[in-house]
């Protein structure tokens, strides 16, 4: 790359990125997103840390740069950094085998307070030393949350770190990384100066989150309608009054999805694949072979409705439970893939005992799955009690599966309900947190789909003809990172 003035740099920091760890919509966001921006423009590179949990492949790709001692709090810690180019993208990863050993990327919360405060001091260490002076940084979540505060703290006073910006983007407002004071003071080494209730100190505790929502220039969260939500007691999660006293720097932008991995087209997990031109004759084969698989009545005419979830109540499955055997009274078939609550994950399995022919139950998680069930459904159904942005219902689109969703955050957002009388909409939607408004709602799909099979397949024209890829969202941060950067 020429080094013109033009070019911009962003770092994004993060606790998890596709390819390398996933465990939600996080890491598809730091994975996907920097692929996007204009190279000629914006020189975006990303910080996470090396998981013990990585997959060998990409572990045994990585390239040892350098490694030094850092002290933070009462402790002197090593920093290892390595590296690799994945699809065009730098990326760094930051090894300390205390820290990110392990099967899963988070647990005990404590522990995980002190992993990302090392992590966030890490990150800014790093900088000089790989030789990147970014313009501005991206954090995100809770995890990155310090990144701002040390930056102001630390690392201002060197000419190196001044005048860097920052932006901390909300993925989910209810994790905020919480603690009592005196631990994170003696974990994070910041003087007490941080811990009032104007910067890190929430309702007696220290909260990472929201040190980084204090001192980041700028606030973005994954939907337009979730940006005006967390301005609200109900889904400020504690936090709604900094979110309405920062509401001149907060903004919305709803994620994408890959577009070249969710594409039904090209798709190499699918038992058929098709298009938005062929889709009426071709998509019910994926329906018949998933019946197949998962030892479900082969019937290519009866509605198949999806769930891939983390099976939590955020995602409305108290509503589904509630409705659950009245559901199954309906001439539909329910295929559900996904971990999570032990009452929800044991409500699907007894009632894929009790209708074995309709219900399937996969308690786990398999991305190959996912995409068949993406594919093969006919709706989609997600009836979340807050929901930041979902990419899930981005993927239904995409393949041509009709979303059922509750009116909040992004799924207000990105599906549009049907209108019978002027042929409009993508999906279907209701309003109140009620299960029976829910039920009625699923029934009113079932009935278009059973009855008004042309109106059905023009749903199905519309949601494929929709663009969520990340096109559309990587522009409105290029405009964002260039009036912060100036």
């Amino acid at each position: 790359m020429k080094e013109g003035i033009s070019v911009k740099k962003i770092l994004f920091v993060a606790s998890e990125a596709v390819p390398f760890v996933k465990t939600g919509g996080l890491a598809d966001v730091v994975g996907a997103l920097p692929k996007c921006f204009d190279k000629k423009e914006f020189d975006v590179r990303v910080i996470i840390p090396k998981y013990m949990c990585m997959k060998d492949e990409y572990k045994e790709q990585l390239q040892y740069m350098t490694h030094f001692y850092m002290d933070i709090g009462y402790r002197r810690e090593y920093v290892g950094i390595m590296q690799m180019v994945y699809e065009g993208i730098q990326f760094y990863f930051i090894d300390n085998e205390y820290y990110f050993s392990g099967y899963q990327p988070y647990g005990d919360i404590r522990f995980d307070i002190e992993k990302f405060s090392y992590f966030s001091k890490a990150a800014l260490s790093i900088l000089p030393v790989i030789d990147f002076r970014p313009d501005l940084i991206h954090c995100h979540d809770w995890q990155t949350g310090l990144v701002p505060v040390y930056l102001k703290d630390r690392f201002q006073d060197g000419p190196f770190y001044q005048g860097i910006k920052t932006v901390m983007t909300i993925h989910n407002l209810k994790f905020q990384g919480t603690w009592d004071v005196k631990t994170i003071r003696d974990l994070t080494g910041l003087p007490a100066y941080y811990f009032t209730p104007d910067k890190l100190e929430a309702y007696k505790d220290a909260n990472l989150l929201k040190g980084g929502l204090v001192y980041a220039d700028a606030i973005t969260t994954v939907s337009n309608t979730y940006a005006e939500e967390i301005k609200t007691e109900f889904y400020g999660e504690g936090l709604d009054g900094l979110m309405r006293a920062r509401a001149h720097d907060l903004r919305g932008i709803v994620n994408g999805i890959d577009y070249d991995e969710y594409n039904p087209e090209t798709d190499k997990w699918l038992a058929k694949n098709y298009n938005a031109k062929n889709f009426r004759k071709e998509k019910v084969k994926n329906k018949t072979d998933l019946q197949k698989e998962l030892g479900l009545k082969q019937d290519p005419k009866a509605m198949m409705i999806g769930i891939v979830s983390r099976l939590t109540d955020q995602k409305g499955f108290d509503l589904i439970a509630y409705v659950m055997d009245e559901l199954c009274q309906d001439n539909i078939q329910l295929v559900v893939l996904g971990t999570g609550e032990e009452r929800y994950e044991n409500m699907f399995r007894h009632f894929a005992w009790k209708y074995q022919e309709k219900v399937s139950a996969n308690i786990f998680y398999d991305n190959s799955l996912s995409h068949r069930i993406y594919a093969s459904c006919d709706a989609f159904l997600m009836p979340s009690l807050f929901e930041p942005c979902g990419l899930s219902q981005l993927m239904s689109l995409r393949y041509g599966t009709i979303p059922i969703v509750r009116e909040t955050g992004g799924l207000k957002d990105t599906v549009e309900p049907y209108n019978e009388y002027e042929s409009t909409g993508t999906g279907f939607s209701f309003k109140n947190y009620n299960a029976h408004e829910m039920l009625s709602v699923v029934r009113y799909a079932e009935s278009v789909y059973y009855n008004k099979k042309r109106e059905w397949n023009k749903l199905v024209d519309r949601a494929m003809a929709k663009d969520y890829s990340w096109k559309n969202s990587s522009k409105q941060y290029e405009e964002m990172y260039t009036w912060l950067i100036g």
